[in-house]
């Protein structure tokens, strides 16, 4: 009996120090996991901070750009003033809004020309600055290229660094900065999607050589900056190509090589001085129903080059009839078949050049040099 007491004991002892021993185990493992962080916490903290700390090349270079430039954007509003036909009470309403960019750090402002059209009073909001009044300095219809002065602007304003548009091809990356739908300051990311294009201005003239983008541009974006990749600005936003009315992925923007010729003679003359002859043309509609090739010149202006150089406009027949004098058919080897071809021909010149004029006077084919003058 003492023996299997003894054998009972000898068993039961090892059990008993062994489920002591896991209990102090089992202990101070607990203490050691509440003193640990969690493991899945711990795996989150860690991803946030390694995304914060880390960006693409591409997305480290569209950030600087936008922190660089974005002070440099402006938001213009403009207003008219209308009558109450009833009461006689004039009110000032919304007209339109649309983007611009600071030129100078005098307050000159640079934006489309559709965002200011008719507008009796401008408004021109600069990120943390606040709203300062504006006034129109020169306007380009036909490049819908508009000047602003900041009435009274502040001080150490942002100017974009200007870049050369010839440099671009298709594929490079491009930024967009504007207001779109009045959301102000938005980035938006796309590559030139193509160069060389077309697009009709306010004035329905052609504006050639417009650079056309992916990027995201919608109403509201007008006026706004084209970035290139080193943060230089490349072109003006103008339009947008949609349906509905909203971005399609396919905008346009001027280029910033016209941008730098007609800009300063805005802030000069307050408009684009154009080299002229001295004619005044037949419209189009007129050339396209009586199918004549090239523009016809309907009167010639005394003292002007082309009345010194022999141009002959329509004159009336002994029957009231209309007889057609010069009709220009080719600038510097250059086919003129609308007018439009006729400015942007001259246009390619500066006051004081001599271009060759082609035209055809009745059966006979004649060729002029006349030196270009200035605009009156």
């Amino acid at each position: 009996m003492s023996s299997q007491r003894q054998r009972h004991l000898s068993v039961g002892l090892p059990r008993r120090l062994l489920a002591l021993v896991a209990l102090l185990a089992s202990t101070a493992c607990a203490d050691d996991a509440a003193k640990q962080p969690d493991a899945s916490a711990s795996g989150t903290l860690g991803k946030s901070l390694e995304y914060l700390s880390f960006a693409t090349d591409d997305e480290a270079n569209s950030t600087e750009i936008f922190a660089k430039a974005s002070p440099a954007v402006v938001f213009v509003t403009s207003s008219e003033l209308r009558r109450n036909r009833f009461t006689f009470n004039v009110t000032e309403v919304p007209r339109g809004a649309g983007s611009g960019f600071i030129w100078s750090e005098d307050g000159l402002v640079v934006t489309n020309f559709h965002v200011v059209a008719g507008a009796d009073r401008l408004e021109v909001t600069i990120g943390d600055l606040g709203d300062f009044k504006a006034e129109v300095v020169g306007v380009a219809p036909e490049r819908d290229l508009a000047v602003l002065r900041l009435i009274d602007p502040p001080e150490n304003l942002t100017v974009l660094p200007l870049g050369d548009s010839s440099e671009l091809s298709v594929g490079r990356k491009v930024l967009a900065i504007g207001n779109p739908f009045g959301l102000d300051t938005t980035l938006t990311v796309g590559v030139v999607s193509a160069l060389d294009r077309e697009i009709q201005s306010p004035s329905n003239r052609r504006i050639r050589g417009v650079i056309q983008t992916d990027a995201a541009i919608n109403p509201g974006n007008s006026g706004g900056p084209l970035l290139n990749s080193m943060g230089q600005l490349v072109g003006v936003n103008t339009a947008i190509y949609s349906p509905s009315g909203g971005s399609a992925g396919i905008g346009f923007a001027i280029p910033v090589n016209m941008v730098r010729e007609v800009v300063p003679q805005l802030i000069a003359y307050g408009k684009m001085l154009r080299p002229i002859l001295g004619v005044e043309l037949a419209s189009d509609r007129w050339t396209r129903r009586y199918g004549v090739e090239g523009v016809a010149i309907v009167r010639v202006l005394r003292g002007l080059p082309a009345s010194e150089a022999g141009l002959m406009g329509a004159q009336a027949g002994p029957r009231g009839e209309v007889r057609l004098g010069d009709i220009i058919t080719h600038i510097d080897d250059e086919p003129i078949r609308s007018s439009d071809d006729y400015l942007a021909a001259l246009e390619k010149h500066n006051i004081g050049d001599t271009v060759r004029l082609r035209t055809r006077r009745g059966d006979r084919v004649l060729e002029f040099d006349i030196t270009l003058s200035e605009s009156r």
